[in-house]
């Protein structure tokens, strides 16, 4: 087993350092609200009142941070942790950022000679808790390879994107499309009732059909169709529409870098600026079917 250095326990990294500790690995844990890291210490965590305290004698420092802004923060500068790191860990960030961070970031690791994945993540609050995210990772194949036992216990699919940067990319392309997807399925499913059928009824219907596709299947955004999943209870807990935002807001920005066509990408994103900005940011992104109403 591992020694592991967690920083950020947010609603995801919460839960993928509970799943390390289940897993028998020592896991160190830092974060600035101190509820978050007494949560841990009561699952088994040790614990650190600094980030760099949190990584003595680590053999891998995982970040799960809000921002690329923050990721700068922790790693960089003269007391960044690049420039105070004992030995040779990797450097696992979770966060979902801009893959020029990324890649920033990655390079001045480089310089410090030491190996960084960036290695953000799909499957919701639900799947960390299970155990069962997955990973999508940019950086060398050497430093993948030495990540995935860790990862392994967070998640259940674990991909190599391409080098440092590409896990962001790929998570920006997943995430632009769910989003396309949700709406799509939002905005039929409230045609049909609009014409007077069940919802429950059209979704089988197109589930059966050329139609289907995961939000339909897995995560149904009409309310009472799903016992399972946030639109049948208030649109809590989930994905943020806050947090899909964000994601959109760096899917946009790496169109505008490669001049790439995200038509698609951009009505959605008006879309669900649109429903933050009546406040229901904190809603789960399914509730877009409310603004369709």
């Amino acid at each position: 087993m591992a020694k592991v250095a967690f920083i950020g326990l947010g609603n995801m990294g919460g839960p993928m350092a509970a799943n390390l500790l289940k897993a028998g690995h020592e896991v160190t844990v830092f974060d600035l609200v101190s509820e978050l890291v007494q949560e841990l210490a009561e699952q088994g965590a040790k614990t650190a009142d600094s980030a760099l305290a949190a990584t003595a004698g680590a053999e891998f420092v995982m970040t799960m941070l809000p921002a690329g802004r923050h990721v700068e923060m922790v790693y960089l500068g003269d007391s960044g942790l690049l420039a105070c790191l004992e030995g040779s860990p990797l450097i696992i960030d979770s966060s979902t950022i801009d893959a020029q961070t990324a890649k920033k970031v990655a390079s001045a690791a480089s310089e410090q000679g030491l190996d960084m994945i960036d290695a953000p993540v799909s499957g919701g609050v639900a799947a960390a808790k299970a155990g069962t995210l997955s990973f999508m990772c940019g950086g060398t194949e050497k430093a993948f390879n030495r990540a995935k036992p860790v990862l392994a216990d967070m998640g259940k699919n674990l991909f190599h994107a391409g080098p440092a940067g590409a896990g962001q990319t790929a998570k920006i392309c997943n995430n632009m499309l769910l989003s396309v997807l949700m709406t799509g399925t939002a905005e039929a499913l409230q045609l049909g009732v609009d014409n007077g059928l069940d919802p429950k009824v059209l979704s089988n219907i197109m589930l059966a059909s050329s139609g289907k596709n995961w939000a339909l299947e897995m995560y149904n955004p009409y309310p009472g169709v799903m016992d399972t999943v946030p639109s049948s209870h208030q649109y809590q807990p989930g994905f943020m529409v806050d947090l899909m935002v964000k994601d959109l807001g760096l899917a946009m920005s790496a169109a505008l870098e490669s001049s790439s066509a995200v038509p698609m990408g951009s009505a959605a994103r008006n879309l669900y600026m649109a429903h933050k900005k009546k406040g229901h940011g904190r809603l789960d992104f399914s509730s877009i079917l409310q603004a369709l109403k």
